[in-house]
């Protein structure tokens, strides 16, 4: 039987002080609702996101993360469970399970819902998730012996003996579908908030004699995104996890604290990162490359043994082959570069290829851009392209060609040419020092003024 999913996402996230939605706001490089999808990618059922009143931004970047994904809205904020009814047209008749997931919390396990799944196929008819807090604060407290789920209470409605408990609602709770639906569509508004809370359905289950449970995760695994101080503390937790994750498949860190990882930043084993090193979306790095200090990549794939860095800017579509060489100082984007190409000092690589194994000198600019339209650089293989030289796209530079240090190349240049494209140097013999004079009283007469 599939389990279904439903992600409420519809919270206005007032605290976070933003007119950004709160589920959109990042953590490494993506945003809390991609984390909270990934880790219930291996569902197998329909997949619901209820979004509120502004929910257009919200559904947007849910469908470029999930084409799947049916949206619904929740007009009037009414509380969790009224949330999940409004998700009943899509899964009403559906069978199987459904989960419910909260939109601001972003680190679930796939292995925590995998536990879920196997309390429901042990003979629970709704199970919870809750954790024990350190400092439990205005959280929903779950009320348990052993393993079975008297009631969840929430902060509000509490009495100061529940509030001393420290086993807290993680929001994340399984059931079959039809009785999820009718419990939600049951839930009462009598508390102190007036709202139709989901945690309900633990007692109105019980009353029906249905077997409630709670299982825990950690704390850490729990966290909920309500102000900025949390979303730092994720992306703090996010980056332990990475960099440990790195470490332990063969990546060697110089100095861990300082590497920044995206969301999905893939990294084989045998390479090194220096010091300060940032990961944008979408990097690949393969075996043996060395990403060196100062460095940000974002959006590219770097081939084996090849070297970046340090102070090197690599740029979404850029694509490094073997034994490449981008030093510092050195921005690529857009870019194919061959295998063992050296490109070591101040130079940018804009929408272009560039054979195996050709040397750019010092300064090359490609001129890509001629203020409407961008235009792409071919440069073949074993090519050497002189310091300083300006490439004015559109333009090829064939094989083994040449150009000339501080040269405007503006025309192809067949392979195996020398393009010297440069006025030509004159020389004013014994003129510097007068020039040098000259200037000096200038400037001593504008000081008198």
């Amino acid at each position: 039987m599939p389990t279904h999913l439903i992600v409420l996402a519809a919270g206005e996230g007032a605290r976070m002080l933003s007119d950004g939605p709160k589920v959109l706001h990042e953590i490494a490089g993506a945003p809390i609702l991609a984390h909270v999808l990934a880790s219930a990618k291996a569902l197998d059922g329909e997949r619901v996101l209820v979004v509120g009143r502004s929910g257009d931004a919200v559904s947007k970047e849910a469908l470029k993360i999930d084409e799947r994904i049916r949206i619904v809205e929740q007009s009037e904020q009414r509380g969790t469970a009224h949330a999940v009814t409004m998700a009943a047209p899509e899964l009403e008749g559906r069978g199987g399970d459904t989960l419910v997931l909260l939109g601001d919390t972003p680190f679930i396990r796939p292995e925590t819902l995998t536990a879920l799944s196997k309390a429901r196929a042990d003979g629970a008819d709704i199970a919870f998730l809750g954790f024990e807090a350190s400092d439990p604060g205005r959280y929903g407290r779950i009320v348990a012996e052993g393993a079975s789920l008297l009631r969840i209470v929430e902060w509000k409605d509490a009495d100061d003996a529940v509030r001393a408990t420290t086993l807290c609602n993680a929001g994340l709770v399984l059931a079959e579908t039809g009785t999820l639906l009718r419990l939600a569509n049951a839930a009462g508004r009598d508390n102190a908030s007036g709202e139709h809370y989901l945690t309900d359905i633990a007692d109105l289950g019980r009353a029906e004699d249905l077997d409630v449970r709670v299982l825990t995760c950690t704390e850490e695994e729990a966290l909920g995104i309500n102000t900025c101080a949390d979303l730092a503390r994720a992306e703090a937790v996010f980056q332990a996890r990475a960099r440990q994750a790195a470490l332990a498949g063969g990546v060697t860190l110089r100095s861990p604290d300082t590497v920044y990882f995206a969301f999905d930043t893939h990294v084989q084993r045998d390479v090194v990162v220096e010091p300060n090193v940032v990961f944008g979306p979408g990097v690949v790095i393969e075996s043996g490359a060395r990403i060196r200090a100062f460095s940000h990549l974002e959006g590219c794939h770097i081939g084996r043994s090849a070297v970046v860095g340090p102070h090197a800017r690599l740029r979404p579509g850029t694509n490094l082959g073997e034994d490449a060489h981008i030093g510092n100082f050195v921005e690529v984007k857009k870019a194919e570069i061959g295998n063992g190409v050296q490109v070591k000092h101040l130079s940018y690589v804009g929408d272009a290829s560039i054979g195996r194994d050709t040397n750019v000198g010092a300064g090359t600019i490609t001129c890509n851009y001629d203020g409407v339209s961008k235009h792409r650089t071919e440069i073949g293989d074993k090519a050497f392209i002189g310091s300083n030289t300006m490439l004015v796209a559109p333009v090829t530079v064939g094989d083994e060609a040449m150009t000339a240090s501080g040269s405007v190349i503006t025309r192809d240049v067949p392979g195996g040419d020398l393009a010297i494209a440069r006025g030509r140097q004159k020389n004013m013999a014994g003129f510097a020092p007068k020039l040098l004079a000259r200037l000096r009283a200038i400037k001593g007469a504008s000081k008198s003024d």
